[in-house]
């Protein structure tokens, strides 16, 4: 109960996507993502870069294929805060 296969991939953090981890991973690859928005992005307030990231997390993390989450979660983010910044 309360583990899942890992959302953080291969994305740096030593981890592969058939080790187990608890729900506790969620803010830790959040705020990873969200530091590596934030350096393309200087203009976004740090808390709305986390709230979409937050969100695009919750929004593929039923997904079956855990792997690619935090590719796809700051590629998401990125867009809307291109469009946000941009417009």
């Amino acid at each position: 109960p309360g583990k899942r296969a890992s959302p953080l991939g291969d994305a740096g953090t030593g981890l592969n996507h058939t080790e187990m981890v608890s729900d506790a991973e969620r803010e830790p690859t959040i705020r990873k993502v969200a530091d590596r928005l934030a350096i393309r992005f200087p203009a976004a307030p740090r808390h709305r870069i986390e709230g979409i990231v937050a969100e695009e997390y919750d929004s593929l993390d039923s997904g079956r294929i855990r792997i690619y989450i935090p590719t796809l979660i700051e590629n998401s983010a990125r867009s809307r805060l291109h469009r946000e910044l941009n417009t």
